[in-house]
């Protein structure tokens, strides 16, 4: 499958694999990678974000991309009719995917009424497309306190710690949980758990289910919700919240993405958990995220007054694929790395510890790219290679096809046997470390507006540990749906409005702000542009 011009470099690596697949390269000091992230990654690249003029974060920095989204005129304006509701329920979750799930069946526990509303369908989500794991310190020689320096840091020593201490303390329960509504990981004879080391992790602490681990609990999530028969509204985007004449959130504003009809759903309390924002494609880079992962709560939280944090930082995933340019930007798991598998240069060396955070790992990689001119050179770009063919080397054959099979298959589809031959690679914008500030208990600054998911921040500072999404998800998701639940029960029903949109449209005239842009986009842009 490889065309000629990579073969001379292919042979290299595989001159080199023997000595490769013994040698381990050290890990960088503090310095060092504090040196490479200020060079390389992309999140310390001045030019590429904007400050913000309005709202909770003014004098702040996101990327330009979020800016201009966050900043931007509101779909619809106040004086649209909200006083007649086609939905009436107590909890309205607007995102379909793990953390909308999550936060749905533990709502639906405290005896509310709840609704789902998604643009896509239930399960199109990120939760989804997660691949590798998710973690939890349940096995002897591990525990939350040491989870948490871990998580603590790979994040910069930055994620709000209150946050942190509730994902990891929760995390072994979680497991549990989603064990006892059927997830399938991987256990052996005895039925014990399987685990595996993350790039930052010191434990073995990584919970799997081969490589669908996304797909699996995003199964079992669904399919609890419709057996319960909560409410999903597919197809249905919330394009603007609602606030009571107390400033509480009280539903939404939804349009159905195929009549583009507006509807209204009143609540006592809101759930945001619509993910994340690959789809802004920042900066350029390719994204491993879903189709629908275009940062609709940041922009609909902004609006109603919640405040965001660390909305400048993001995750470029180190391995995305390079080649071929059909699946360029598809996600590459780093269990593909955590089961040994190394990160190899165009001359056929290993440059880097295998199992570096992925901020510092992603760094290496452009670094790798550009100054030091050690890339493979394809039609959509430039990559390494990583070397899957070490992983039988360590571990025996079969495998690869035993814990990796959804990346065997992936790239079996273009004549590539990753048991035999490596796979190029390149950062992946891959996850929204920032988000929306939230408390212990999931509550944004908007009174009963709540979030959990991907959509909010602080969780895990500036950088995120593998395994760690698929956990928050679930703690947090559970967390927001417990609590929502409960708070609906204590709240009266309010006048909602949309009155907020007017107090926004003035600081955006009052900060020199006209475009005529409106968010959320909803979905990403990918009509062919004409050619001058």
């Amino acid at each position: 499958m490889y065309p000629d011009e990579m073969r001379e470099s292919l042979a290299k690596v595989e001159q080199n694999r023997a000595f490769n697949t013994a040698f381990e390269p050290k890990r960088m000091t503090a310095e060092e990678k504090e040196t490479l992230l200020k060079t390389y990654h992309p999140d310390y690249i001045d030019g590429e974000f904007a400050e913000l003029l309005v709202g909770q974060n003014q004098g702040e920095k996101v990327p330009k991309e979020l800016a201009a989204l966050l900043q931007a005129k509101s779909r619809i304006t106040s004086d649209f009719d909200v006083s007649r509701p086609d939905y009436d329920v107590d909890v309205l979750i607007i995102g379909g995917g793990g953390a909308g799930a999550s936060a749905a069946i533990e709502a639906d526990n405290t005896g509310a009424s709840v609704m789902i509303v998604t643009k896509l369908r239930i399960g199109d989500a990120n939760t989804m497309m997660a691949e590798g794991g998710i973690q939890a310190a349940d096995k002897p020689n591990d525990s939350p306190a040491v989870h948490f320096l871990d998580a603590y840091g790979g994040g910069h020593f930055a994620a709000k710690k209150e946050l942190l201490y509730k994902l990891v303390t929760e995390a072994p329960e979680a497991i549990l949980w989603l064990n006892r509504l059927g997830v399938e990981f991987d256990k052996d004879e005895t039925g014990t758990m399987l685990t595996t080391h993350g790039g930052g992790t010191s434990r073995k602490r990584m919970h799997a289910a081969k490589d669908y681990s996304g797909a699996e609990i995003m199964r079992t999530l669904r399919d609890e919700v419709l057996n319960r028969k909560i409410p999903v509204v597919d197809f249905t985007a919330a394009v603007e919240l609602l606030l009571d004449e107390n400033g509480r959130a009280a539903g939404a504003v939804l349009m159905n993405m195929e009549t583009q009809e507006l509807l209204v759903a009143r609540a006592k309390t809101v759930i945001l958990a619509t993910g994340g924002a690959g789809r802004l494609h920042y900066q350029g880079f390719p994204t491993s995220n879903h189709y629908g992962a275009t940062a609709d709560g940041l922009v609909l939280g902004y609006r109603a007054g919640a405040k965001l944090l660390y909305a400048d930082t993001l995750q470029y995933h180190p391995t995305g694929a390079a080649f071929p340019e059909q699946i360029f930007g598809a996600l590459v798991t780093e269990k593909v790395r955590s089961l040994g598998a190394k990160l190899v240069n165009a001359d056929g060396e290993v440059f880097m510890h295998p199992l570096e955070t992925r901020d510092v790992s992603a760094a290496s990689i452009i670094r790798e790219c550009s100054d030091r001119h050690h890339g493979v050179h394809t039609v959509e770009g430039v990559g390494v290679w990583l070397d899957t063919p070490m992983i039988e080397r360590k571990h025996g054959v079969g495998t690869i096809e035993k814990r990796i099979p959804a990346m065997l298959r992936m790239f079996a589809e273009y004549g590539i046997d990753i048991r035999r031959e490596p796979i190029l690679v390149y950062p992946t914008l891959h996850y929204q470390n920032g988000g929306l500030d939230i408390t212990p208990a999931c509550e944004t600054a908007v009174p009963n507006l709540f979030a959990a998911g991907e959509v909010v921040g602080g969780i895990h500072g500036r950088n995120r540990l593998m395994g760690n999404s698929l956990l928050d998800i679930i703690v947090f998701g559970r967390s927001a749906g417990r609590n929502a639940g409960k708070r609906a029960k204590e709240t009266g029903i309010g006048t909602p409005d949309l009155s907020h949109l007017d107090r926004f449209a003035r600081q955006l005239d009052e900060a020199g702000l006209t475009s005529d842009a409106v968010s959320p986009i909803l979905l990403p842009d990918y009509a062919r542009k004409k050619v001058k």
